[in-house]
């Protein structure tokens, strides 16, 4: 599996000027569980991180640590789980790959990668981040924000 050790999720916080305590009290989630988030010892659950990134103007793939620069959206990301993997069958089938081969290449077992795909569950921060990685797609555009669709 594939780690997310270099996010950008504290750097953003503190340019907002604001303690642990107080993005905490925004996300509703304690101070210790911030500090686990930023240094990486607990991943940031995907609905939360998406309620981040729309209130406070940060790309994902920034705060994740896959790109260097912010790129600010004006369109909010929709954690719409059957939209998200209507994206990732888009993705993987342009890759002419099997759920399996797709899967297997990013850590994840066909079994959690099809109930993405097919919707019927949202997909983990550290999964989407394996698949970001794995295939050089912008996370923005596997949650349908971007229409960019890798990094370069």
């Amino acid at each position: 599996m594939i780690s997310m050790i270099d996010n950008n999720f504290k750097w953003c916080r503190e340019e907002l000027e604001m303690t642990q305590e107080e993005l905490g009290k925004v996300l509703k989630v304690s101070r210790k569980t911030i500090s686990g988030w930023e240094t990486a010892h607990d991943p940031i659950p995907l609905n939360k991180l998406i309620m981040f990134c729309n209130l406070y103007k940060y790309s994902i793939d920034f705060v994740l640590g896959l790109i260097r620069e912010n790129t600010i959206y004006n369109k909010p990301i929709n954690n719409d789980k059957v939209e998200i993997g209507k994206r990732l069958k888009e993705i993987r089938k342009s890759l002419n790959l099997s759920q399996e081969k797709f899967a297997n290449k990013c850590g994840l077992s066909q079994t959690t990668y099809s109930h993405y795909e097919i919707g019927q569950n949202l997909i983990t921060t550290t999964n989407i981040f394996a698949i970001s990685k794995t295939y050089n797609i912008s996370i923005e555009y596997i949650l349908g924000r971007s229409k960019k669709k890798t990094f370069k």
